[in-house]
């Protein structure tokens, strides 16, 4: 069963500049929250019928919307929500929030004609015959009306009361971000660059939130006049890189603030262009488990933990690095907090691992060769034969040669065990408890 039809009309607000370029950033923009997002006139429509749960209900994205908007700059003069689009669109130019309150058609013929494109364009000669209210316009007799004022007002009106269907173009991201911007008048300071650097930031924003990404290194470039020095050269460009990838509006603007501080002009600039040049996909984390009261600065975990390094020295922050080897205690190490991490990435264990690893392992007795522990071992699964560490790995305590078959047991509490049972022979030739499965 299909998800109910729920369409959001989002109007930004009408800054000089620009409007075409702010509406497309807004779109790419709520690409984050639903693949079906449309432009249609003014206003960016979205259905989120099926994302609703996912992000927590009406409320919570209606809610989380506009906040988010507001946040990245893009402020809207009009929102409203209804089981259509254009009748979403109608309520947010009519200044009402909720189409689900009451029975659409009741919602809608309470609104002005100009609140329907198709209607406003014959409103001068509608009002002529009576007609104020979307309401009195579908009294009047259609076919006689259609036939006056065309097919398409009936056919727009048909689609925001729900009675016809309706066909949007999708809007879709491209691959890769280039944005520019013609500067009102010469720029003589590279300071000043940055208010005029925003929309471009902005744009670039909202295309890594469609994109679910972070950028890792932007180039924003700038054309000189073209009453520039010959020895000023074409432009100039200025290359920033994160120490992780990131889309947050203000970060990106106070990086891009600190350099072009740094930054002299060869000759004024007339034009900016922003590219993004490396991005990386974001994961998505759970909420920190510490209350963020009023007084609290909220400041990202890595950035933070930068902070830390260069107070208490690098190898006293130390962070996890997956290793890939057989045995168990090398699957890990923890390398000082800036250290580059490693190219390659270690490929997963292919066995389930234990979740609490005893150091050292723990012998265990054994009764006619049956290893016990609180009773005896039930093997559930194995061996899994481990064998390694002959090539000697300095600085490593647990860089031996080992000889090893694992098995998955249970004990009589039923709980899950990862024992071994040494193969080298002599006096180690025992059985070990090295992990317990939560």
């Amino acid at each position: 069963m299909s998800p109910r039809p729920h369409w959001l009309a989002l109007r930004p607000c009408n800054e000089p500049g620009a409007p075409a370029e702010l509406q497309q950033t807004l779109a790419w923009w709520a690409l984050q929250f639903t693949p079906r997002v449309a432009l249609l006139e003014e206003a960016v429509l979205l259905e989120v019928g099926a994302s609703l749960r996912l992000f927590g209900g009406r409320r919570a994205l209606h809610r989380r919307l506009v906040d988010e908007a507001q946040a990245l700059g893009l402020a809207l003069s009009g929102l409203a929500w209804a089981p259509t689009s254009l009748g979403a669109l109608a309520l947010a130019r009519g200044g009402v929030l909720n189409g689900f309150a009451r029975p659409l058609p009741e919602l809608l013929d309470a609104l002005p004609l100009a609140c329907l494109t198709a209607a406003a364009a014959e409103a001068a000669m509608l009002e002529r015959l009576g007609c104020r209210r979307l309401a009195e316009l579908r009294a009047l007799p259609r076919g006689a009306t259609a036939r006056r004022f065309g097919a398409a007002l009936f056919a727009a009106l048909d689609q925001a009361y729900g009675l016809a269907p309706e066909a949007h173009e999708w809007v879709q991201a491209p691959e890769r971000f280039s944005a520019r911007l013609e500067l009102p008048f010469r720029i003589e300071h590279a300071p000043a660059l940055l208010h005029y650097s925003e929309p471009l930031l902005r744009q670039l924003c909202a295309w890594l939130a469609a994109r679910q990404a972070g950028i890792k290194q932007l180039t924003l470039a700038w054309q000189h006049d073209a009453m520039r020095p010959k020895e000023a050269g074409a432009g100039g460009e200025l290359r920033l890189g994160t120490a992780d990838g990131t889309r947050d509006f203000m970060h990106l603007r106070r990086l891009l603030g600190e350099h072009l501080a740094q930054t002299q002009l060869a000759a004024p600039a007339g034009e900016l262009r922003l590219s993004a040049d490396t991005i990386e996909l974001l994961q998505i984390e759970s909420d920190s488990l510490l209350a963020d009261g009023p007084e609290q600065a909220r400041e990202p975990a890595n950035q933070l933990l930068e902070r830390l390094a260069v107070r208490l020295g690098a190898h006293n922050v130390r962070r996890a690095v997956a290793r890939e080897d057989h045995r168990l205690e090398c699957m890990q190490d923890w390398i000082p907090w800036g250290q580059v991490l490693p190219a390659a990435k270690a490929r997963p264990p292919l066995q389930p691992q234990p979740s609490w690893l005893i150091e050292p392992p723990q012998r265990l007795l054994a009764h006619h060769d049956k290893p016990l522990y609180r009773g005896e071992l039930q093997m559930l699964a194995g061996p899994q034969r481990i064998e390694g560490g002959w090539w000697g790995q300095p600085g490593l305590q647990q860089a031996e040669h080992q000889q090893r078959d694992y098995f998955l047991a249970r004990n009589p509490e039923q709980a899950l065990l990862w024992i071994f049972h040494e193969r080298l022979g002599g006096e180690r030739s025992h059985w070990y408890l090295h992990g317990v499965f939560a």
